[in-house]
């Protein structure tokens, strides 16, 4: 009832402060209320055609509420006030109606119709006016399409017209529909072409089109024609220049030597000697030199031959400092124990001369720990070293020379060590791996292999409390938590791929660990612990796979309002060697990217409730993974946007666990343990980074069976059911 008279007074305040915006509209003028764009077609989509709009009204909040129009509003006509000066600089001046802006507007609609095809297409400008307020209506009539009858291609220059029919390199086609997007295409696809096959001086605009259409008739004979080369209009025409590469030259941008490697340059070069220009062939050498660390900008340049048809190529290259240190402090806080934390990092952006880079940190922290009863130390200490080495290609055998060339990649080995101190327990991990990275970016697609990684974890020392209150305990013994707290290898490959636009996302990940181990086990007879675990050096090592999927889709509405939808998938199951995932690969939920009512591992798995606080960040961990959300993001003034969501998802186990009473998975009890929770959020937009606070309330929560806390958002309680979070970047 409460949140039901506040959605009354707030919009009974923005309507009245809406309506006070005509104080500022001049007589004789209006406030352009409201536009809109339709069709007097049903099968028309107007959509492709908004924005061709020119004045559009004020902007609005989730696409409903006029809030800055409402703010700027509020303000006076004294600007001397600074509250005045406040609310216009956060606000929005109302939009007055602009006929011109109409006008051309109906003219932008009429091109745009007639691009598409419609070339005898109408647009009506409709109006109403209620007091000093207008709601504009532009009508479209589209009419019928036009379709191509003939086409004929006339090719001036005998040279080009047999290398594009050897090529098969038309693609207009009688019955197509006549649209300006699709000519276009066909002259950019040509030209492109042909700057692929040596043609260093052709350009579109020797492309052009004539068109005839009978009468009476929605049939249109085309022609494309190409004319022959001419460097100026007072010039005659002769056959378009085709062009081959001479010879590559490198010379330093910073007037001295290239501390890179010959070798490293020239693998890094896309333009080959002898063989015709290519703009593909320019632009990757740009994007490769780009990559590469040691460089910080490179010039190619090309000079032709006088009276030959050869182009030589000079490319400058400007290097970075190799050697670079930084300092980085850091506060914690982890569930109010407040720590530091500090970082040194060595980077070497050339250290073998072919741009490979060397890194090396070392970091300390520590953190002040309260609440612990029956321990001696009260501190949490970690102290690490890791080294990196990134080489800017595949160091691989087996791969073709071609195939090395084509591919953007990088190859990364790392090793690392880190020292862990709790009261509880002393942790040292030793790992190291060796990546690849690629990436093929006209398809938008980058992939990821991870060769080996190997992780061991070694338990010097565990507390008497710790271990006779949670690991050895008749009546508290925890096969998760003990699992955890063991010496073990985790040996791992694993392959992921991204595709990535601008719309949308799509990631997929699958690893598993363990089974080279195992099958050297099976051969070499390796020897078993006391639960029948195969071991390497008396430590047992896991055995799982494990498969990740996530999607993420944007829907945008305008400049300010966008839709993003959100969708994760995680399996993971143990065999063989081990009954119980790491810790570190099992799946959580809650938090600020997960289903935001919770807070970070306190839902699930299934409708498990907690019982001990203390170890349930052990407990509500599962085996599989479902997050699915929605959130509209629009933006509110300055650097400021904001957005409401709606999160539903969990966790849930494969196997059943004494433990995890509720938690493990089943077909035909899982829909019913999904969480739901919602929430508003506020995010401070840089740019470059983004500050995000987002606070979440539980709608539907499956540790509840009772109707009154299963159904949390039919009776809200703040202190129980609201989370807030803050993070660095939006959820997904």
């Amino acid at each position: 009832m409460k949140l039901i008279k506040l959605y009354i007074a707030l919009t009974a305040l923005i309507l009245l402060t809406a309506c006070s915006a005509t104080k500022f509209i001049s007589d004789g003028d209006y406030l352009l209320d409201q536009v809109e764009v339709k069709s007097a077609q049903k099968d028309f989509n107007v959509s492709l055609l908004e924005p061709y709009v020119r004045q559009k009204a004020n902007s609005k909040w989730f696409s409903l509420f006029k809030i800055p129009l409402a703010t700027y509003s509020l303000s006076g006509t004294d600007t001397i006030r600074w509250i005045n000066r406040t609310l216009k600089n956060i606000g929005e001046a109302p939009v007055v109606y602009d006929t011109v802006m109409a006008e051309r507007s109906c003219e932008a609609l009429r091109s745009a119709m007639s691009n598409m095809g419609y070339l005898h297409s109408e647009v009506e400008l409709q109006t109403r006016h209620k007091g000093k307020k207008v709601r504009v209506t532009y009508i479209l009539k589209p009419g019928e399409p036009y379709y191509l009858r003939n086409v004929r291609y006339d090719i001036a220059d005998d040279s080009i017209r047999a290398l594009l029919d050897a090529d098969r390199q038309y693609t207009l086609r009688t019955g197509a529909p006549f649209t300006v997007e699709r000519l276009d295409a066909e002259r950019n696809r040509i030209t492109n072409f042909l700057l692929e096959n040596g043609y260093y001086k052709f350009n579109k605009d020797f492309i052009h089109f004539s068109a005839d259409s009978a009468r009476d008739s929605r049939e249109i004979d085309l022609t494309l024609h190409l004319d022959k080369y001419r460097p100026n209009s007072n010039a005659p025409e002769t056959l378009h220049p085709r062009y081959t590469i001479g010879t590559v030259s490198y010379a330093s941008g910073d007037k001295g030597n290239i501390q890179l490697r010959p070798k490293v340059l020239q693998y890094n070069t896309a333009i080959i000697p002898g063989t015709p220009f290519s703009a593909n062939a320019l632009q990757k050498t740009y994007n490769n030199f780009a990559r590469l660390k040691a460089i910080r900008y490179t010039n190619i340049k090309f000079s032709e031959l006088p009276d030959t048809s050869v182009l030589d190529c000079d490319i400058q290259v400007s290097t970075n400092k190799p050697h670079t240190l930084s300092f980085q402090p850091e506060g914690t806080n982890t569930a109010g124990d407040l720590g530091a934390a500090a970082s040194l990092t060595y980077e070497n952006r050339n250290i073998f001369h072919g741009s490979e880079l060397f890194s090396i940190e070392l970091r300390g922290a520590f953190e002040a720990i309260t609440g612990l009863e029956g321990y001696q130390n009260q501190d949490y200490e970690e102290y690490s070293v890791e080294a990196k080495l990134q080489f800017p290609r595949f160091v691989a055998p087996f791969l073709s020379k071609t195939f090395r060339r084509r591919s953007t990649a990088s190859s990364e080995l790392s090793v690392a060590w880190d020292l862990q101190n709790r009261p509880e327990f002393h942790r040292r991990v030793f790992s190291t791996a060796w990546r690849y990275r690629w990436a093929e970016p006209r398809h938008h697609v980058s992939y990821r292999f991870d060769l080996l990684d190997l992780n061991y974890v070694y338990m010097p020392w565990i507390s008497a409390t710790f271990k006779h209150d949670y690991l050895d305990s008749v009546s508290n013994r925890n096969a998760i938590l003990r699992y955890n707290y063991e010496d073990l290898f985790i040996m791992k490959m694993g392959f992921g791929i991204t595709y990535n636009n601008d719309k949308l996302a799509l990631r997929a990940n699958v690893e598993t660990a363990g089974n080279l181990l195992g099958a050297f086990a099976n051969m070499a007879s390796f020897r078993k612990n006391d639960v029948g675990q195969h071991t390497l050096f008396n430590i047992a090592y896991a055995q799982y796979v494990k498969f990740d999927f996530d999607f993420t889709k944007q829907i945008r509405f305008d400049t300010h309002n966008v839709l993003a939808l959100h969708g994760a998938f995680g399996i993971a199951y143990p065999y063989g060697n081990s009954t119980v995932l790491p810790f570190e690969k099992r799946y959580f939920s809650g938090g600020a990217n997960s289903v935001r009512g919770w807070g970070v591992r306190e839902l699930g798995p299934g409708k498990f409730k907690g019982t001990d606080g203390r170890i349930d960040f052990i407990n509500q961990t599962g085996d599989m993974k479902l997050d699915l959300s929605a959130e509209y993001r629009t933006f509110l003034f300055w650097k400021f946007d904001g957005a409401a969501f709606i999160d539903a998802g969990n966790i849930w186990t494969l196997r059943s666990y004494a433990e995890q009473p509720g938690g493990q998975f089943k077909i035909s009890e899982f829909y019913k343990q999904i969480a739901v929770a919602y929430g508003v959020g506020l995010r401070l937009n840089f740019g470059y980074f983004i500050l995000r606070f987002d606070m979440g309330m539980k709608a539907i929560n499956p540790a509840y069976e009772n109707h009154k806390e299963h159904y949390a958002f039919l009776n809200p309680d703040f202190g129980r059911d609201f989370s807030f979070h803050f993070a660095v970047g939006l959820p997904f």
